[in-house]
């Protein structure tokens, strides 16, 4: 892993590809399929309608983990977002282990 300053998206199509490799086989192949270049009207529309539900989470099923999962279904098309989000998931990563060190004691 590199070091903050030395963040590239390639980091984070990394990040994606180890992360999906950990869902079960029927989820990393629609995952797979939906990051196809071929989709890209499709996984805008889903970033879309996940972003939109993350903003509405007071509602019942909608939810704030839907906003993170439309940003990285985003991110497949707009490279800008990638060094963000890999920076945001290094945070959250220190943190919680930050966090469980804690809780340890």
């Amino acid at each position: 892993m590199q070091t903050a300053d030395t963040i590239t998206p390639q980091d984070w199509d990394a990040r994606v590809d180890r992360l999906s490799e950990k869902l079960p086989d029927s989820l990393r192949r629609a995952l797979d399929w939906l990051r196809e270049p071929s989709r890209l009207w499709l996984r805008v529309g889903a970033a879309i309608l996940f972003i939109l539900g993350g903003i509405f989470s007071i509602l019942p099923v909608l939810g704030l983990w839907m906003l993170p999962v439309g940003l990285a279904l985003l991110a497949q098309d707009v490279p800008g977002l990638k060094v963000p989000l890999e920076k945001s998931a290094r945070w959250i990563e220190a943190t919680w282990a930050r966090l469980k060190a804690r809780w340890r004691g």
